[in-house]
């Protein structure tokens, strides 16, 4: 079974910046799409952004496409969600989920997506 540990999360002023990381153990995370997610309080699940398997492909919501950046270190067994010019809308707490791919689906990701494993989450608090 994969465990997924999220960490990095903590309070930052508006415009502040922020590196999420997504830590696996027990198998390998380079099996797994990834996929950052986030959740308020009474606002719906969002996914965030997302990475493949293979081929380095990449997606990002809109709201935060331009200051979000997701990489993975698969040495590390870790991906890292870098966030720049955080918003008081971005202020959530942040998950990743990951998602066995197979064949020609290793190359693709999905921000809305069924997670295999998910980590319980870091707290992301944009406040001045």
């Amino acid at each position: 079974q994969l465990h997924l540990v999220e960490s990095g999360g903590g309070l930052v002023q508006p415009g502040g910046s922020l590196t999420l990381s997504c830590v696996g153990s027990a198998l390998a995370l380079n099996q797994y799409a990834i996929t950052w997610f986030r959740q308020a309080p009474g606002k719906e699940r969002e996914g965030v952004s997302c990475i493949a398997i293979e081929g380095g492909r990449t997606d990002y919501a809109r709201s935060v496409k331009g200051r979000f950046t997701i990489s993975r270190d698969n040495a590390k067994n870790t991906v890292y969600l870098h966030m720049d010019n955080l918003k008081p809308e971005d202020a959530a707490t942040y998950f990743c989920g990951a998602e066995m791919r197979y064949n020609r689906q290793r190359y693709y990701c999905d921000l809305e997506t069924e997670y295999e494993y998910v980590g319980h989450g870091t707290q992301v608090t944009v406040s001045s």
